[in-house]
């Protein structure tokens, strides 16, 4: 007879070698250790998006978000798809065992210059965020070439304007072509914006 218990501890083991940030996601116990196991995950899911980028190349932005959903999901965490909050998001990811429930919305675009980008953070803070959310997305699927330098002009238009009440500039983010703004949101905290930049190029 297998020992439930044994079974149990085996498979952990095995999660903390082979997908270390599932096991971290499952557990996380506070928001910066949700996000930093997310980024993890997110990281996995946009370079799949990038291997595959000859498969998307004729999906636009809701097509493009509903690969990154279906690579995004695990047992532990829903994603779903224009989700109401205060209109129709289009990403929302929440965690589903653990207390308390972490939520995260994104909001995606493929890269038409910094004041598009700039137009999905104000659809995100301004209207669907309620300020109780985890770190929230702003997904760039870039299909011009340079993305590196792209997201640079983002940053520099942001860091210039400060939109949305940005409190101060946006600084490194651990994904690649990627960064964090912070913005003093309506219900009197800051919070943090991810803009994470998919080459699709």
């Amino acid at each position: 007879m297998t020992d439930a218990k044994g079974s149990a501890f085996d498979f952990i083991e095995r999660l903390k070698r082979q997908a270390p940030e599932i096991l971290d996601l499952l557990t996380a116990e506070t928001v910066p250790d949700f996000d930093k196991a997310f980024d993890a995950w997110l990281e996995r899911a946009v370079m799949r998006l990038e291997q595959n980028k000859k498969n998307y190349e004729k999906l636009g932005e809701e097509g493009l978000t509903s690969a990154l959903a279906g690579e995004l999901r695990m047992p532990g965490l829903s994603v779903h798809q224009e989700e109401n909050s205060n209109g129709h998001v289009d990403i929302t990811i929440e965690s589903t065992c653990s207390s308390p429930v972490f939520r995260k919305l994104g909001e995606a675009k493929i890269y038409d210059g910094p004041k598009y980008h700039i137009k999905g953070l104000v659809q995100l803070l301004d209207r669907y965020s309620t300020g109780r959310e985890t770190r929230g997305l702003v997904l760039a699927y870039v299909r011009k070439k340079d993305i590196a330098n792209l997201m640079k002009g983002i940053q520099k238009e942001m860091n210039s304007e400060l939109p949305l009440d940005q409190q101060g500039e946006t600084r490194i983010h651990a994904l690649k072509w990627s960064f964090i703004s912070s913005h003093k949101h309506s219900c009197g905290d800051v919070v943090d914006v991810a803009h994470i930049g998919c080459n699709l190029y």
